[in-house]
């Protein structure tokens, strides 16, 4: 008779993770309501810089420390031993396998200077992947969010990724460097880039333009320099919407470059930044 093989390793309950699931899920729209709405209703007049990190451009205001002190006291009471990355310093590393990633303003310029277009995100990662994203949008009454393998919402309606333009025709999203030097390269970039497509669009918020790839307002996006707390969220929305994300070839997105788009618009994309050299200044 063949020996039988026994696994030692603890067996994954569906039950139990999708009960995780849902529960990261509820925390995560909860707070991301509550900080949209101390952000969009507590925004004082005379809003000026707190302090400013990558550059004399790269700014924080004090209400970026406030949401993010709110969002992070809200999940704390409710899961005490989970760990915390955050774009305004919240940094612990937990016990639990549960890790929250988090931008308490995306787009912080835009909402410094008053512009609809900022948003607050926030992921959950178990055991080093993102199982949950939100993104609230609150200047456009919009909140996208989804779990892992359950797809992507806004609003509580499904949402798809649009179709695949050919590339000349497709609309495509990007940002930029708050460093000189990283910026006048990623004009290089674009100056190539904008004759090959049919436009070129800048929100200023990184999450948002995820989200427009996942619900078909944009065909695609691509940036260099963003952080974890920036694409967590967004990223795994476009994903559950049909999208592709990326970094260069082989590569997940990262700091050197994130990309989403449709897949066949993604498989046109991915080489022909890397050839232009968008990952590097």
């Amino acid at each position: 008779m063949p020996d039988q093989q026994h696994s030692d390793a603890p067996q994954t309950d569906p039950a139990q993770t999708a009960a995780l699931y849902d529960e990261l899920l509820d925390i995560a729209l909860e707070a991301a309501r509550r900080a949209g709405t101390l952000l969009r209703d507590g925004r004082p007049a005379d809003l000026g810089v707190a302090a400013t990190k990558s550059s004399p451009i790269d700014v924080v205001t004090e209400m970026d420390i406030a949401s993010e002190k709110l969002i992070t006291g809200f999940i704390g009471e409710r899961r005490p031993d989970d760990g915390f990355l955050g774009e305004e310093g919240a940094s612990t590393d937990g016990t639990s396998g549960v890790r929250w990633v988090i931008d308490p303003v995306d787009g912080t310029v835009n909402y410094l200077y008053g512009l609809p277009s900022w948003s607050v995100s926030i992921a959950a990662e178990k055991d080093g992947e993102v199982v949950v994203g939100v993104v609230a949008a609150p200047m456009r009454g919009e909140t996208y969010q989804a779990v892992l393998g359950r797809g992507a919402f806004n609003n509580g309606e499904r949402i798809r990724h649009r179709p695949a333009p050919p590339l000349s025709q497709a609309l495509l999203g990007t940002g930029f460097s708050y460093l000189a030097e990283r910026r006048a390269a990623q004009a290089e970039v674009l100056r190539t880039l904008v004759p090959q497509v049919r436009d070129i669009r800048r929100g200023g918020s990184a999450a948002i333009d995820l989200c427009d790839v996942a619900c078909g307002r944009l065909d695609a996006y691509y940036e260099r320099g963003l952080n974890p707390w920036d694409l967590a969220a967004g990223a795994l929305i476009a994903r559950e919407a049909g999208a592709l994300t990326g970094g260069r070839p082989g590569r997940e997105a990262a700091l050197e470059l994130t990309l989403a788009a449709s897949p066949e618009l993604f498989a046109q994309l991915q080489p022909l930044l890397d050839e232009l050299g968008a990952w590097h200044d």
